[in-house]
């Protein structure tokens, strides 16, 4: 089976031209380095479930907490990508904790009892990292009156403008993104504070790449972050460049992890 390329993560119809043009530099690179069966185009039809199994990935990015939990032993880290969002630094990034516009809450301790929307319970942005920050506020393993899983960073988002929810934890990433290509749904909410530090979403490829093709990978991510001619598409993804990466930088979502279990705080609650 050919092997195949896709970049779910930040999917955004307004950047899915610059994510095909970042992807097809990144492919022509590969082939001029010598790297068969190379697929020229991205595929959309797989969810990442599908895609983060599937052994003949080549090119894709993932979630740091998945990479280290349920996806362990199928995912390589290639690259961690350098965002220019903020509450981005250098190849970390974090968590807004989103409230509504109007919301009368001013610190995290004053969501007691409310309503929490999170993306997915195999997120760190939406859910791990939230899970860390409220831990220590938690009282007999509960915090939140309700919790609903929503699917995605913008319905949770969404939620949170149209007060169906008190709170979310959103990518900081998706929060740049939604805040220049959905300017109205940002504006009728506000950053209530912020998450710890994590790794930036790896890049990645199936766990069972030769460490030429990484070194091809690796390669090549660099080439497409350095070409000028690159630089409006990068600037619509919202990258500054990329730095090699390993499973192991990944290892501090399972210590967020096992820091909310030390207050019983196993699930968001």
């Amino acid at each position: 089976m050919a092997r195949l390329a896709s970049l779910p993560m930040y999917a955004l119809p307004e950047i899915a031209e610059a994510t095909e043009s970042l992807w097809g530099a990144i492919a022509r690179r590969l082939v001029a380095l010598g790297l068969e069966d190379v697929p020229l185009t991205l595929r959309h039809d797989l969810d990442c479930r599908q895609l983060w199994r599937d052994p003949h990935l080549l090119f894709g990015q993932s979630c740091g907490y998945p990479l280290m939990t349920e996806f362990r032993g199928c995912l390589r880290a290639v690259a961690a990508p350098l965002y220019s969002a903020p509450g981005c630094s250098g190849a970390t990034h974090c968590s807004f904790f989103i409230v509504s516009r109007d919301s009368a809450a001013r610190s995290l301790a004053d969501l007691r009892g409310g309503r929490f929307a999170f993306n997915s319970r195999t997120s760190n942005s939406g859910y791990n990292l939230a899970r860390l920050a409220f831990a220590p506020l938690a009282a007999e393993g509960r915090f939140f009156g309700e919790v609903v899983e929503s699917g995605s960073h913008e319905t949770s988002l969404t939620l949170v403008a149209e007060a169906k929810a008190d709170c979310a934890a959103i990518d900081c990433v998706t929060h740049a993104l939604l805040a220049r290509h959905r300017p109205a749904l940002v504006a009728a909410t506000r950053i209530l504070g912020r998450s710890a530090a994590s790794p930036a979403l790896p890049f990645v490829t199936a766990a069972g790449a030769d460490d030429r093709t990484v070194a091809a990978l690796r390669n090549a991510l660099a080439a497409v972050m350095a070409d000028p001619a690159l630089a409006e598409t990068r600037r619509a993804m919202l990258l500054l460049g990329v730095v090699p990466a390993e499973n192991t930088d990944y290892r501090v979502v399972l210590d967020y992890e096992a820091a909310a279990r030390e207050h019983s705080y196993d699930r968001l609650a």
